[in-house]
């Protein structure tokens, strides 16, 4: 059974930054895709960040240049780096792993961008 737990988020003023972490149980994170998805209130859940497995990266237009994603198959675990971080960043950020077809899903954390 696949399991993902995020951690790192939290209270940050804006313009402050923040680094998320998603580790993962199971064998088979080093051959599987990994996005970062936020959900603001009221809101659907959207895409942030996409890392393939030879490590190409997407992101969504409103966190270009600000957010970074990487992974770290040694240790099974995701990171999203977040600069500059602004209100509307204010969410619940989810991780996902994705494996012929398969997703699998973190229960979130909060991120809040507050002064």
């Amino acid at each position: 059974q696949v399991q993902l737990v995020e951690s790192g988020g939290g209270l940050v003023q804006p313009g402050g930054s923040l680094r998320l972490s998603c580790g993962a149980s199971g064998s088979i994170f080093r051959i599987a895709v990994l996005d970062w998805y936020r959900q603001a209130p009221g809101k659907e859940r959207d895409l942030v960040a996409h890392i393939t497995t030879a490590g190409r990266t997407n992101y969504a237009d409103s966190v270009k240049g600000r957010f970074t994603i990487s992974r770290d198959n040694a240790e099974n675990t995701v990171y999203l780096q977040m600069n500059n971080l602004r209100p509307e960043d204010t969410a619940v950020y989810y991780c996902k792993m994705t494996y012929l077809g398969m997703d699998y899903w973190g229960k979130g954390i909060l991120v809040t961008v507050s002064s």
